[in-house]
């Protein structure tokens, strides 16, 4: 499973990229811990961690939350401890969740998977 981790590899932004193109929004973002990846939960509208694993294979994510450095493995599903990734670690402190600031619609929480 560490095979599966790059220290090294960058996040690809400061929010979920798919949402970003799409002017959408997401409630918490994950980032995947082989190439960088920054997808949203499956809270969210659009789930694009989870879409991304499927896509690529890419197992592993953490969390891409202010204070919180959990993984999560797609395959075991199981949550777990490993190595800090390459800054940054997590989106803006001062950007919301739900987010971004500005596309969150009022009846978000209408839209969200519970």
């Amino acid at each position: 499973m560490s095979s599966d981790i790059d220290t090294n590899a960058a996040p690809s932004g400061i929010g979920c990229r798919e949402c970003d193109e799409h002017e959408g929004f997401w409630v918490h973002l994950r980032r995947c811990a082989s190439c960088g990846h920054v997808g949203c939960c499956d809270t969210s509208p659009g789930q694009h961690a989870t879409a991304h694993f499927r896509e690529t294979g890419h197992r592993l994510v953490q969390s891409f939350e202010p204070g919180e450095d959990w993984y999560w493995d797609y395959v075991d599903e199981a949550m777990f401890e490993g190595p800090e990734l390459a800054p940054p670690t997590s989106h803006p402190a001062d950007q919301p969740s739900p987010g971004p600031r500005g596309r969150v619609p009022l009846n978000w929480r209408e839209l969200i998977h519970t």
